[in-house]
């Protein structure tokens, strides 16, 4: 078991809002294990079910390394071969022990295996299935759907680069959202079961998540006539929302969103002659002159440096950003300091840090609870109550 409190900032003892709950997970990639991992995060009992060989996630190279170990703690893995009968058996006997099944596989897999939501709430009427799909029901439902697919369809990809060169989020994010979105509908559902005694499907899709993140620019368009422009030709409602390069090249963002703001600014990098320019008096003049505007605040910034000018601004109340690898978040005091950052043991024995959920819940925060499981390290515990032989 691993060192690290199972709770941020609470007691041991504390019990977690999901604890007595069971989840059997088919799931690989990020979706399905990301709602897999909300839900144990919260205090139940995920069980993972890998195929012989283990989860392929486990050893994707590349920019999907990470993917398994951002994904997958405080979980139970068990092997089960659903593609033998035997197995398909094993894992429905599991399905009705649980009270949630999760699954992210292309459409029409668990059905072949007899393993999908019809077949199973015939057996188990209590049971949640959640399907995680690349789109709902509709003319697309039978698409393969990627991340980054969805993303072009979706109007991410448009927003986020410049005018003809469409650009992908530089993560996963409605991978992620689908996850998210899967896991509450579990909770959802969960509360209905309370109420009527029975289950039900969940479905959370890719497509759908990205249109809901696109929404305010469907709206902006609904609403003014205008197609809203891709964000790096946005007329900014702001004078002073940019990134500015400041001295031995380094950026930061500032952003002065009133007339007050701008002001300060202008005091913490000496530059009264701004402040006093009539044709800056106000947000409105300033946002018609903004290029002329940004320029002379350039040449006044790039004599300052990030980390004299960064200490300022906060002090002044100036929103403010140093602009941020993913690595450098491993040493960020402000992730170390609020426990947002912890030890996880890894599957081969080593220690890695991992981002807990963005989230407290009566100031506890929920944290890792054991080491990332090894392939099928928890398949006798868990099929040991089974009334069929163990299959794997």
């Amino acid at each position: 078991m691993s060192n690290t409190p199972p709770l941020a900032g609470a007691h041991r003892e504390a019990p977690l809002p999901l604890a007595g709950v069971r989840v059997l997970e088919f799931t690989h990639m990020v979706m399905g294990p990301t709602c897999g991992m909300i839900l144990a995060d919260l205090g139940a009992e995920v069980i993972k079910v890998e195929p012989p060989g283990g989860d392929k996630t486990r050893k994707l190279p590349g920019l999907g390394i990470g993917f398994f170990r951002s994904f997958n703690r405080n979980k139970k893995s068990v092997v089960i071969d659903i593609a033998t009968e035997e197995g398909r058996a094993t894992a429905t006997e599991l399905a009705g022990q649980c009270d949630v099944v999760l699954e992210n596989f292309r459409p029409g897999l668990m059905a072949s295996f007899g393993l999908d939501h019809e077949t199973l709430s015939k057996k188990f009427p209590r049971l949640i299935y959640v399907t995680h799909k690349g789109f709902l029901p509709g003319p697309y439902e039978k698409r393969l759907a990627l991340d980054e697919v969805v993303q072009m369809m979706g109007g991410l990809s448009y927003m986020t680069g410049p005018v003809g060169r469409p650009l992908r989020a530089g993560t996963s994010v409605n991978d992620i959202m689908g996850g998210m979105f899967g896991a509450i509908g579990v909770l959802a559902a969960l509360r209905e079961r309370e109420l009527t005694g029975r289950g039900q499907e969940v479905q959370s899709a890719l497509f759908e998540n990205c249109v809901f993140l696109s929404s305010q620019h469907m709206q902006q368009c609904a609403m003014t006539g205008e197609p809203a422009p891709p964000m790096p030709s946005r007329v900014s409602a702001w004078s002073v929302y940019d990134v500015f390069t400041l001295a031995d090249g380094e950026q930061l963002f500032i952003g002065a969103v009133s007339d007050k703001q701008f002001l300060t600014l202008c005091r913490v990098i000496e530059a009264p002659e701004l402040a006093a320019d009539p044709s800056l008096a106000d947000n409105a003049k300033r946002v018609a002159v903004r290029p002329a505007l940004l320029q002379r605040l350039g040449e006044i910034l790039a004599h300052h440096r990030v980390d004299e000018l960064s200490p300022k601004l906060e002090a002044a109340g100036i929103p403010y950003a140093p602009i941020m690898r993913p690595d450098q978040l491993l040493d960020d005091p402000h992730l170390r300091a609020s426990g947002g950052l912890v030890p996880m043991e890894t599957d081969d024995g080593g220690t890695t840090d991992v981002v807990l959920l963005p989230l407290l819940m009566g100031g506890r925060r929920p944290g890792v609870r054991q080491p990332l499981p090894r392939v099928g390290q928890h398949t006798d515990e868990v099929l040991a109550g089974l009334a069929r032989p163990v299959a794997a």
